[in-house]
């Protein structure tokens, strides 16, 4: 790991040097790639100088042991040795993680698609409540959210809303959401106070952003225009203006009526579609690592039961690490960090003990 570093290390040193080069600034192009890797490298880069920083104190505290001190000053620097070393195996794990293989999508915008499952119109209020919920958490990280389609009931729920959320780190975040998510609560429907259960499914997609990625053949796809239906503008059931693009090899069918135009719902539906592919190539990729190594976290199959949010108990569960906490309402106004932050911590701990990840 550390001939690694020193090589990343010097790798810096020569980018430093080529970005301070007239040449290389007036190269927009040369310049922003170049750039990129600077960005890439830094926090590897300030972590290990920490490390050497730590690793030196150590070793100067140690000569100092050799010179004999008095008891007091003795104590002290056994003090500092035993810091010294917590610093250090905290560094080198942190170090680990930096060295581990990105997910290439990581820093992807997503496609979100929740739909409401058992439970009838409790399971669309769900949905709805969980489309406002992320809807919350990428507001707090700065980051926008448009709706593709969806399919309003006439008591304020979603049968299924799909949705795109742009901003850096997007997919980093949101990946573990993958899977169904069951409430407990008194719908305000129910007069005898009898607590429900409902589910709705997420499913997190990262977009295409390179669409030479995915390549689809016109002869494989079947595009339908057709009126616009729903709550919604003044355009709605006027035009033709939704679009459905069924892709027969794998029966995959996507609308999109929630755009401005023909063409953008067009444009939006066969995003939608290359993401939905690329997410299926990626799946393939990952059941074949999964006969090598089981993981506990995953981001989710869609039949797996993922998360229970409990409101009579204030209780947020995630079932696959075990991890729950008690403020729901919180979390349901888009304070997401805690369980993302947990979900993330254990996939990096499975992939380390797995040594170098997948």
């Amino acid at each position: 790991m550390l001939e690694r570093l020193e090589v990343i290390a010097n790798r810096f040193e020569e980018l430093n040097m080529r970005l301070a080069d007239p040449g290389i600034i007036n190269d927009q192009e040369q310049y922003l790639k170049l750039m990129k890797e600077h960005t890439e490298l830094s926090g590897i880069v300030e972590k290990f100088r920490e490390y050497k920083a730590h690793v030196q104190s150590l070793e100067d505290a140690k000569l100092m042991l050799e010179d004999n001190p008095d008891k007091e000053l003795e104590e002290m620097i056994q003090l500092e040795i035993k810091e010294d070393l917590s610093k250090i195996e905290r560094a080198e794990k942190e170090l680990k993680i930096m060295l581990m293989p990105k997910d290439p999508n990581d820093e992807k915008n997503v496609i979100v698609e929740i739909r409401g499952g058992a439970g009838g119109d409790e399971a669309a209020l769900f949905a709805a409540d969980l489309f406002r919920m992320y809807s919350h958490y990428a507001e707090s990280r700065g980051w926008s959210v448009g709706i593709i389609d969806s399919n309003p009931t006439e008591i304020g729920g979603f049968k299924e809303i799909v949705f795109e959320i742009e901003g850096k780190g997007a997919y980093s975040r949101l990946k573990f959401e993958s899977g169904v998510h069951r409430v407990q609560r008194v719908p305000s429907t129910e007069s005898s106070g009898r607590i429900h259960t409902s589910t709705a499914t997420v499913a997190v997609l990262p977009e295409v952003d390179d669409v030479s990625a995915v390549e689809i053949n016109p002869n494989d796809i079947q595009i339908d225009t057709y009126r616009a239906s729903g709550a919604g503008g003044q355009h709605v059931n006027k035009t033709s203006s939704a679009i459905r693009i069924t892709h027969f090899p794998t029966g995959i069918v996507v609308t999109c009526q929630d755009q401005r135009s023909q063409y953008k719902n067009k444009d939006k539906a066969m995003q939608v579609l290359k993401s939905k592919l690329y997410e299926l190539e990626m799946r393939k990729h990952d059941s074949e690592i999964a006969e090598n190594r089981k993981s506990q976290v995953g981001t989710g199959d869609r039949s797996e039961r993922i998360r229970t949010y409990n409101f009579p108990q204030r209780r947020v569960t995630d079932h696959r690490i075990g991890y729950t906490i008690y403020q729901i309402e919180q979390f349901m106004n888009g304070d997401l960090d805690e369980i993302i932050d947990a979900l993330i911590t254990t996939d990096q701990a499975e992939k380390l003990s797995g040594g170098n990840g997948d």
